[in-house]
């Protein structure tokens, strides 16, 4: 393929997320039996417990919600970055057992992630680009031919590939840790990519969840830049991008 965009799927999450999270909500302050506080729960709207327990800091009730998500068409730089978030579970298509031969590639070539400002460029720069991305392919195959093909060929192969490689992985986080990642991550100081795929995430569970995430986003939307005097400047723009 080469060249290759960002691509995320919500697989699957808690049903019900924001009952659920009522429901553990209420827990900590009824008497009710767990079966009459359930059934309870179940015909209410969970919309005002959930903004009262937030806004008082109880916000360890939306850690019972779940949501897991495939992305692909994302750079090895970025897998670097979002794994740093330890309370979540990563499964990430292995560079060792999953070879990136020219032979297994439709066009010749390991898919790529190219840089918006090196696109900027122009035709002549993305059209260099793609040519340094094809080299390295040589590199790799005479490589995994020197090499023998043997098991652990592809280990020792990677070893030249780029951060633009593209890499696929499945995760999983609870909604306060995806919280926390909005908060980083839609932040306009964040790295272009990893940035772009938080947006996407966010565009994903917000309908599933609108009360939690109705808040979602940089920590400017809610107080002062953490940045300080790093901070964007585009204090405005950000507030009309994520409707606040």
């Amino acid at each position: 393929m080469g060249e290759c965009s960002l691509r995320v799927v919500l697989v699957t999450h808690t049903p019900e997320p924001e009952v659920l999270a009522a429901v553990a909500g209420r827990r900590c302050y009824s008497s009710l039996e767990n079966a009459a506080l359930i059934e309870g729960e179940v015909d209410r709207e969970p919309a005002e417990l959930i903004r009262k327990l937030v806004g008082m800091g109880h916000v360890t009730v939306i850690e019972h919600a779940s949501f897991t998500f495939a992305v692909q068409g994302v750079s090895r730089s970025l897998l670097a970055q979002i794994t740093r978030h330890r309370l979540a579970s990563f499964s990430v298509q292995s560079q060792r057992y999953v070879g990136e031969t020219a032979a297994k590639n439709p066009d010749g070539v390991f898919d790529y992630i190219v840089p918006p400002r090196i696109a900027g460029l122009g035709e002549e720069a993305r059209a260099e680009f793609a040519r340094q991305m094809r080299t390295i392919q040589e590199w790799y195959d005479d490589w995994v031919r020197r090499l023998g093909g043997g098991r652990d060929t592809y280990e020792d192969a990677r070893f030249v590939l780029p951060n633009a490689a593209e890499t696929r992985f499945v995760f999983t986080m609870n909604a306060r840790e995806l919280l926390h990642f909005f908060t980083l991550r839609c932040c306009e100081r964040a790295q272009w990519e990893i940035r772009e795929l938080a947006d996407e995430i966010l565009r994903l569970v917000k309908p599933v969840a609108p009360t939690i995430f109705a808040k979602a986003g940089p920590a400017c939307l809610r107080g002062p830049c953490p940045e300080g005097d790093l901070n964007c400047g585009r204090l405005k723009e950000v507030r009309k991008k994520y409707n606040h």
